[in-house]
């Protein structure tokens, strides 16, 4: 059975595995560069590793690019006055590709 592992990066938790690639939130970091994220629990095969709250032992990923979400639209509204604004947001992202657990 291959290593698993649960990351928490950007304020959420991600399942990962080795070669995995994820979009997580953005990173100041140049494409390219290895990152260490920090890890909650690691599991392999019948080895169960479980931090409280986190582990000493990091996942270490490599940057692949910087890349942007796809563009989500919201709208404000004031009634009575008819009042309206339609704005648009996407949020940046970094691309990771998961290299050892």
């Amino acid at each position: 059975m291959a290593k698993i592992a649960i990351i928490r990066t950007g304020g959420k938790q991600y399942l990962v595995k080795e070669k995995d690639k994820l979009k997580i939130e953005k990173l100041a970091l140049a494409d390219g560069a290895k990152v260490d994220l920090e890890t909650l629990l690691i599991a392999s095969g019948e080895e169960v590793e479980i931090g409280t709250p986190v582990l000493e032992k990091k996942v270490s990923g490599q940057v692949v690019r910087q890349t942007k979400n796809k563009t989500v639209i919201g709208v404000k509204y004031k009634r009575k006055t008819r009042q309206h604004k339609k704005f648009g947001h996407r949020q940046k992202l970094t691309e990771v590709e998961i290299t050892t657990i």
